[in-house]
Parts: structure tokens; sequence; C-alpha cells
């Protein structure tokens, strides 16, 4: 049986032209400001490095909770092997203190862990003196949850002269360690992130565990909130291509029927994305907010979430995004017992 849908979000890679970059990254906080309008309940961004998207979402995060009220942040996800988990508590810290609604903060960071892609390429100008001994396991996300948590990084606390220090990372925002979720798409990750009391993040790719992406990715949200302290409370959040076309013109249509046809065959088996990882993409789901809505009410993976964050597609312009957008948000969402937030 479906869970009634409480939560809609959206995903994008705020894409933007290297001869103007500030124009995409306007665009990106004005799409930001219309989920707010529309009553999403999130917004989250993707980190990507030495690429023509988003690099510092948290400095975009810092942006946009200048201008929302009450939208929720997130980032999904940030991969700590290029972070240092101290800074990045103050960074995060500092960001959830300034949106904060009521005392409360509106940040959730999504993490995850690994050998950077492309490593080889950029590791002596990342960690010049240190590029063979770094740690790039889950004890990455440890010390980022035990900075967040308020806990000490320092053996001194007082006052030196006019300066006055601290034990622990500052701002220390109650909270914010509560709202970390760990972007799986494994056993393994999922079982770790549940151990350790994470919210999970799965999106439309996923460890090649089986023959059928719904199903593979349906047993490890089952696998997560059976070994998570919460049960069946433990949050998670499925991050699918969706793209409705009710208001769509018909080039507009056309184009995203082409996108998901050109990125379709890779969906069809197992793709090897490293020397030991093959993965699933789940299709793009394009269409009427009925047609989607049909669909996904069958995906097994769907029917066990009570939260989204869709992913907007890549390339698209700022126009197709408000489309898309006010569909999700108008005609799909309720479809599947969603209410607009405020």
């Amino acid at each position: 049986m479906n869970r009634p849908l409480k939560r809609l979000g959206f995903l994008t890679i705020g894409l933007f032209d290297p001869a103007d970059p500030a124009a995409g990254h306007e665009s990106t906080l004005q799409i930001i400001e219309l989920g707010e309008q529309l009553g999403f309940d999130s917004a989250w961004l993707r980190h990507r490095h030495l690429q023509y998207g988003i690099s510092s979402p948290i400095a975009v995060m810092a942006a946009a909770t200048q201008r929302t009220s009450r939208i929720e942040l997130g980032t999904a996800v940030t991969p700590l092997g290029l972070e240092n988990p101290f800074r990045l508590a103050e960074d995060l810290g500092t960001v959830d203190v300034l949106s904060a609604v009521n005392g409360v903060g509106r940040i959730n960071p999504g993490v995850s862990v690994g050998i950077p892609m492309n490593y080889e390429a950029l590791k002596e100008h990342l960690y010049p003196d240190t590029h063979d001994v770094e740690d790039f396991t889950y004890a990455r996300v440890e010390r980022l949850l035990h900075n967040l948590a308020g806990k000490p990084v320092s053996t001194f606390e007082g006052t030196r002269g006019v300066e006055t220090f601290s034990r622990s990372i500052q701002p220390h925002s109650p909270g914010l360690v509560d709202r970390v979720w760990y972007g799986g798409g494994s056993t393994r990750s999922v079982t770790w992130a549940a151990e350790h009391g994470l919210n999970l993040l799965t999106s439309s790719v996923i460890d090649a565990e089986g023959d059928d992406f719904a199903t593979i990715q349906r047993t490890q949200i089952d696998l997560f909130r059976s070994l998570h302290a919460e049960g069946e409370a433990a949050r998670v959040s499925q991050g699918l291509v969706v793209i409705p076309t009710d208001s769509a013109t018909p080039e507009q249509v056309a184009k995203y029927q082409t996108y998901a046809a050109a990125r379709l065959p890779r969906t069809r088996q197992p793709q090897q994305l490293g020397p030991h990882k093959r993965a699933f993409f789940a299709p793009d789901i394009v269409g009427t907010s009925e047609q989607i809505a049909e669909q996904l009410v069958a995906h097994a993976g769907f029917q066990v979430v009570e939260e989204v964050a869709f992913a907007l597609p890549f390339s698209f312009e700022h126009a197709d995004y408000l489309q898309i957008l006010t569909d999700m948000a108008t005609r799909l969402g309720p479809l599947l017992g969603w209410q607009p937030a405020g």
C-alpha cells in the first residue's frame, strides 16, 4: 500500500554558462524562490566540482536563506572526500543559523563518502602532501556528525588576551545534526546510515544488487527502516527524474521526450561506473501528471516513501524549470496526496 506523500521537494544542479556564471546562479535562486511560493517543502542542490554546476551549494543556500522564509534547503549530495569536516561544520552551522525560523534551522546536509571523482587527475592539488593516505571511508561522516553535535574538537577552552575560545565548533545550531542525510544506494551504505541514525536519500542511481531498479530500491528502503532506531518512522526521500508536461508547449514536450529517450538505453542494463561498481539508472518519467502519478503509484520504491526530491534535468532552460515546478506543485503533487506548505 502506498504511503501518502507528505513532503514534496526538488533537486537542481544549478547549471551555468562559464562565460556568465552569475546568471546561472541567479536562475537557481529564482527557482528556489518560486519553489517556496508554490508550497514546496524543500529545495536541494547537487554538489559539482570542476563542472559548470554548483560547486559551493552552502554559499548558494546562504543566499537563498535571505530570499526565502520557509522552504528547507539541502545538499544532495556533498561528497565528503573533497571536504574538511571541521570547516564544513562551521559553514553548515553558520548557514543553519541564518536560515532559522522561530529558532529552528532549515538546512538539510546530504553527504556521501568514497574516493572523489577523477581523483588521480586532481589529487596533487587537492591534497598535495597527503593524497595517498587520505581516509575516504565513513569515518569522514562520523567526524562531521561529531562536529555538528557540538562535541569537543579542541583541548583548549577559555580566554587568551581579549579573545574567547570554545572547545566545539561555532556557531552550534541545535538540531542540525539530526537533519543530516546519507546518499545511499547499496546494502552496505543503507545499513551504515541506519545504524548511525541518519536519514536516507535514495536517488535514480543505485547499485546493481538485483535485476529490477524499483525492487532493489524497495529492498534497500525496507532494510534501512528495519535497522534504524526509529523503525518505520525513519525518514527516506526518493529522488527520481520526473518531468510533468501538463502546461508545457509542444516544443517543450518534444524536448523533454527527446531528452528522456536519449538517456533510456543506459537504464536497460547495469552500467559499470568504476572498477568495483555496477549501477542501475532509473528511467526518466515524462508525461502528464496523471500518467506520472500512475507510474509512481506502481513503483515499488515510491510506495514506501512519504517524501521526495524530484530531480530536475541538467540541461534545460529557466522557463522549462518554471513550467515543470509549477506542474509538479499544482497538478502532480495533489494527485499523490500532497498539500502545499504554508
